[in-house]
């Protein structure tokens, strides 16, 4: 009698679970229609080659970076990629500002969901947020969001600003366990 009771307690748990819509497939089929509904809304134009450094992005032009699923990077400004000295300057007086691995990302963002009318949460200025969001470029530890890593990678230099779309599997883990996709605002300085 326990065993049958037992079996029939595990068969209602076993269908009950097998009809639930929010299995990870699912919400992961979900947030990959989500993305492709606000590309589609947005009317953004979907590079497939990662553009030269010298190219001049438009306005809606995001490259969709190969080998990871639905991150779209968009370059708003280039940053500065060398220092002249002003007194003299000459070639030797250059230095390149590109930034290397283990270098401090000081970051000012917004973040908004992928819905429309989302609301943005802003940590733009010093009013929004005292402190700029610190991490140590390449260290997953200290800053879990892999787009960012990526994102400064494809920015390159100091004082660059862009705009990424980022399926939750690259963000922070808040969003990888609420299968959540955002787009996020940066500008990025490095720590002298």
């Amino acid at each position: 009698m326990r065993k049958n009771i037992l079996f029939l307690v595990m068969t209602v748990l076993c269908v009950a679970t097998g009809c639930n819509n929010n299995t990870y497939s699912n919400l992961r089929n979900k947030e990959d229609k989500l993305i492709a509904n606000y590309i589609s809304r947005n009317g953004l134009v979907i590079l497939t080659e990662e553009p030269a450094t010298d190219y001049v992005w438009g306005e809606k032009e995001y490259y969709k970076v190969q080998g990871y699923d639905n991150f779209y990077f968009h370059l708003i400004s280039r940053g500065d990629s060398v220092y002249i000295d002003s007194i003299s300057p000459t070639k030797q007086d250059t230095v390149d500002l590109s930034i290397v691995l283990n270098d401090v990302i000081i970051a000012r963002y917004k973040q908004f969901a992928l819905t429309e009318n989302a609301d943005t949460l802003s940590y733009w200025t010093t009013l929004e947020q005292a402190y700029p969001y610190e991490f140590h470029y390449g260290n997953t530890s200290e800053c879990e969001c892999v787009a960012w890593h990526l994102a400064v990678k494809m920015m390159k230099f100091p004082d660059s600003q862009c705009e990424i779309i980022v399926p939750s599997k690259l963000g922070f883990s808040n969003e990888q366990s609420t299968v959540t996709p955002y787009v996020y605002i940066l500008k990025i300085k490095v720590k002298q």
